[in-house]
């Protein structure tokens, strides 16, 4: 996803990230359509851009990392028509 990455013209400041949120369920494990009305936020995706840090503090994620965050966790954002999450680090559970 690096490739997302370079054509993002979003520079988070301090301890943010741009996270590209993986696409929701559209089916449960046994085959059931789930409705649009009825999908999950995700919590998973994958970081598009970083910030710099807070000072004395580099940031643990880097551009690539797929992560988990909480549900209702950073803003959602549009830039040229996709739709990005941004968010402080410490919003992020895991990288995975």
């Amino acid at each position: 996803m690096s490739a997302v990455a370079e054509k993002v013209n979003v520079k988070p400041l301090a301890d943010r990230v741009l996270v590209q949120a993986a696409p929701a369920e559209e089916k449960t494990a046994f085959g059931i359509i789930i409705p649009d009305t009825a999908k999950e936020k995700p919590q998973r995706g994958t970081v598009v851009a970083v910030g710099p840090g807070k000072k004395d503090e580099p940031l643990s994620v880097k551009v690539g990392d797929t992560i988990l965050y909480g549900k209702y966790a950073g803003t959602e954002i549009t830039v040229e028509g996709q739709e990005y999450l941004i968010m402080r680090e410490s919003d992020i559970f895991a990288i995975i």
